[in-house]
């Protein structure tokens, strides 16, 4: 899964090599729309108006939230949650972090994204529009904009995603969102589930034993039944979720790219400072490393953040002018 490229610049003498973790930016323009902006709930494998329940389900990759209801309606402990549970009081799960602030954001940047996904046009027609009546299990769907009027659909048999790594569906369903018992969403030809929406206008359900790929964005209550798997989230604006799958995991994020590598020169004549912008995925933990050779001992990590927006600017000022060459690396890890 790691293919790193080796973008070189050559600035007054100082080579400098950039490697990008994870799957490098395609050169083949993507299919579809363009992603839905997730905002900060982009860290949240659950995010809650209401209460988040379960009656013994695996672990779910990622932060958990809940807001405007008090800390206590979340009954998610926090052994099974490999991240952070933010809660407005202090009535919640032991360990919970008290974040009212970061939750109010969150619930809006929902709300943009919601209103987003939904006002997304031109408006989808042929098998765009309502695809197998509403019923999509047995498909193959291409990347794009896809409309239901009325309840979308997941049963008879499994649904594929088609297409390659950058390549986005949105799904626009008016009411609920219902796969069944056993049922799978699929992934074809790199597609991945970072790049999948599913906006719900009232609830979602995954059915025992399901699996499921995307990011659901209710306006209702999302519930993962008993054995379900999932990659992806639970957003649910006004009411609760409901999880007792065996694994709800954050999607991938896409792998930082550097954008820009520039050497300035600057006093004294002893260092040199190096500019370095990169291209990440906002709200996940960016980890900037170098090295004077690629050899694994001499990495050394320069700096970490956690940027609200892309691209996120790094000047390096320990750069000796008697060194010919510095390498970079950059990758991006998930909540823990």
């Amino acid at each position: 899964m790691i293919k790193p490229t080796f973008p070189r610049i050559i600035n007054s003498g100082l080579a400098l090599a950039a490697l990008a973790i994870l799957v490098p930016a395609s050169t083949l323009l993507a299919a579809g729309p363009a992603p839905v902006n997730l905002g900060s709930t982009a860290h949240f494998g659950i995010l809650a108006g209401a209460a988040i329940t379960t009656t013994g389900g695996g672990a779910i990759h990622g932060d958990v939230g809940a807001s405007p209801i008090a800390g206590s309606a979340i009954g998610i402990p926090a052994a099974q949650v490999i991240g952070t549970i933010y809660e407005v009081d202090a009535s919640g799960p032991a360990g919970a972090v008290i974040a009212p602030a970061l939750l109010t954001a969150a619930k809006g940047d929902l709300t943009t994204a919601y209103n987003d996904a939904a006002g997304r046009g031109p408006a989808p027609s042929g098998p765009f529009l309502n695809p197998g009546n509403g019923n999509i299990g047995g498909l193959t769907l291409v990347p794009g904009l896809y409309k239901f009027t009325g309840t979308a659909s997941i049963t008879g048999a499994n649904v594929t995603l088609t297409g390659g790594p950058d390549d986005v569906w949105i799904f626009q369903i008016a009411a609920d969102l219902e796969e069944a018992s056993s049922m799978q969403v699929i992934l074809a030809g790199g597609a991945q589930a970072r790049n999948i929406f599913w906006q719900v206008g009232t609830s979602a359900t995954i059915g025992t034993s399901a699996v499921f790929q995307g990011t659901i964005i209710a306006n209702q209550a999302v519930t993962m039944n008993s054995s379900s798997a999932m990659t992806g989230r639970l957003l649910a604006f006004n009411a609760g979720v409901t999880f007792n799958g065996t694994i709800n995991a954050l999607p991938a994020p896409a792998a930082p790219v550097f954008t820009r590598v520039t050497k300035v020169s600057s006093a004294p004549a002893s260092t040199n400072s190096v500019t370095l912008v990169l291209t990440t995925t906002p709200y996940f933990t960016v980890t900037l490393q170098s090295s004077p050779r690629l050899n694994p001992a001499t990495w050394t990590t320069i700096a970490t953040n956690y940027p609200a927006t892309s691209p996120w600017t790094f000047t390096d000022t320990n750069i000796l002018t008697t060194r010919t060459q510095n390498f970079y690396r950059a990758f991006v890890t998930l909540p823990n």
